[in-house]
């Protein structure tokens, strides 16, 4: 039988596992992941029944989940021998040292990307001595960062951030903010960060930007209420750069009446490069309130990313969805973050997720339909894109 989860008595109510670890003492259950009623003890990795609290504080934005994947990187220090300030001192060549050691030990992606970071080590290691400018270790720090070709790398200065956007850089663009205002005109409706409209050919249109704020069950009843005399609806998320996880997996499960085996993820169990969990499967379950019963469209393109991604991965398992345009972005790790002796943050990707066929998705998920927005149908004022998904539904 599975342990019960209480509510801690101290002050941040952080739920515990009531097994028995270490001395004899319940243990607290730090954040691994969770999934729609279940959770998994970072002590004993067994799933447990949440039970939510009225004096929990309540569920707060992307910024939050990062603190607690971070919590969960202090944890499995103790298990993995995981780099401290301690270790190193505030020095251009330890905060040198201890960047590549903390990516060295929990960046998840070294093999599948082909990467000898003992190789960068060596190239980098020769360019810093203790006379350099903070802006100097910037910047080969940066560039040593971007030999990991992630979008989910970046360094965190009062100064500047290093970020890899040739993801998307280096690819077209298949979107236009112009042709997206003539589609939804000036009377579009608004909720929860949706903007959504009926096109003139009886097809629904939801453009959702971003997924780092709140999706309201209220507000996705309410939408697909509005939207439930048309054929079908295009939901596009193009240059949807992601946000919360959970706010792709609230639309998704709009979608589906059952529940869906929509991928796996892993998380880092020890300092090789190789060192990973066995392959916890992903499960999209049905939504509560109005499930959407008939075909949709969902755009993408190559700066689709994160849990764009992720949303676009659970679309392709729902049964009347089809995804049109091109290949998504990817950033299938999910990041953690961490920080130098010099108070630099650096955040990673640390847990690999893959398809319903085990395949990593890092790279970009392909469409069902590849169409590019093609310039003579942008001169006349229509998307390529989306005048092909509104085919479809006919």
């Amino acid at each position: 039988m599975n342990p019960m989860i209480f509510s801690s008595p101290h002050r941040d109510r952080r739920p515990v596992c009531m097994k028995k670890h270490d001395g004899g003492r319940p243990a607290p259950r730090p954040y691994l992941y969770r999934n729609a009623d279940s959770e998994r003890c970072g002590t004993c990795s067994e799933r447990q029944n949440t039970i939510r609290h009225l004096t929990a504080k309540p569920r707060r934005g992307f910024f939050f989940r990062l603190i607690n994947i971070f919590i969960l990187l202090v944890t499995l220090t103790a298990i993995t021998g995981c780099i401290t300030n301690d270790d190193f001192a505030d020095t251009p060549t330890d905060n040198f040292e201890a960047l590549w050691k903390t990516l060295d030990e929990h960046y998840c992606f070294f093999t599948q990307k082909g990467i000898d970071w003992n190789e960068v080590h060596t190239r980098y290691a020769r360019q810093f001595d203790a006379s350099m400018t903070e802006s100097q270790q910037f910047e080969v720090m940066a560039r040593m960062l971007s030999e990991l070709r992630d979008g989910h790398v970046n360094l965190y200065t009062a100064f500047n951030t290093s970020r890899y956007w040739s993801w998307h850089e280096d690819y077209p663009k298949n979107y236009s903010d112009s042709l997206e205002r003539i589609y939804l005109k000036t009377d579009y409706l608004i909720a929860s960060g949706l903007d959504y409209t009926i096109l003139d050919d009886n097809v629904g249109y939801i453009r959702c930007e971003s997924f780092q704020n709140g999706i309201g069950t209220g507000n996705l009843d309410r939408i697909l209420l509005y939207l439930q005399a048309c054929r079908g609806i295009i939901i596009d998320v193009r240059n949807n750069g992601g946000g919360n996880i959970t706010n792709a997996e609230i639309l998704a499960s709009r979608f589906t009446n059952e529940p869906l085996t929509v991928g796996y993820m892993q998380h880092k169990t020890g300092p090789g490069h190789n060192d990973f969990s066995a392959m916890e499967r992903q499960t999209l379950r049905p939504g509560k309130g109005i499930r959407w019963q008939k075909p949709v469209v969902v755009l993408a393109n190559r700066s689709v990313f994160s849990a764009a991604n992720e949303f676009v991965k659970y679309m392709k398992c729902c049964p009347q969805a089809t995804v049109v345009g091109d290949r998504t972005g990817g950033g299938a790790g999910l990041p953690f973050s961490g920080e130098l002796p010099n108070g630099w943050g650096v955040r990673f990707s640390a847990c690999p997720m893959y398809d319903k066929d085990k395949n990593l998705t890092e790279f970009g998920i392909d469409p069902d339909h590849k169409v590019s927005l093609a310039d003579s149908d942008f001169r006349q004022g229509r998307d390529t894109i989306i005048e092909f998904a509104r085919r479809l539904l006919r």
